[in-house]
């Protein structure tokens, strides 16, 4: 696999990227269990929007490391592969803003 293509993360953002998810996936059973007990609905939309804005801080950084790696190597390099990880990146913060 080409370092440029994939598996670009540095070993300690891997590790803080899956801790970050790991308390997320929390988050999610938290959400679960505030459900099946039938807690008030402010109190777990407030817990939504808090594992909402902790999914968004995840995909930023990922998004920041893409451009930061991905991107500017393409760009470096030239030819079509800069062009696809151009439209790569933006397609995704089209995504990141519609949801």
């Amino acid at each position: 696999m080409d370092e440029h293509e994939h598996g670009y993360l540095a070993a300690h953002k891997k590790d803080e990227y899956l801790k970050r998810l790991r308390r997320i996936e929390g988050q999610a059973r938290g959400l679960q269990r505030m459900v099946e007990e039938e807690q008030y609905c402010i109190d777990i939309l407030t817990q939504v929007s808090a594992m909402t804005k902790a999914l968004q801080s995840v995909a930023l950084g990922l998004l920041d490391d893409h451009l930061g790696h991905c991107v500017v190597d393409a760009a470096k390099a030239g030819g079509p592969d800069a062009e696809i990880k151009l439209k790569e990146a933006s397609d995704a913060i089209g995504r990141l803003v519609r949801s």
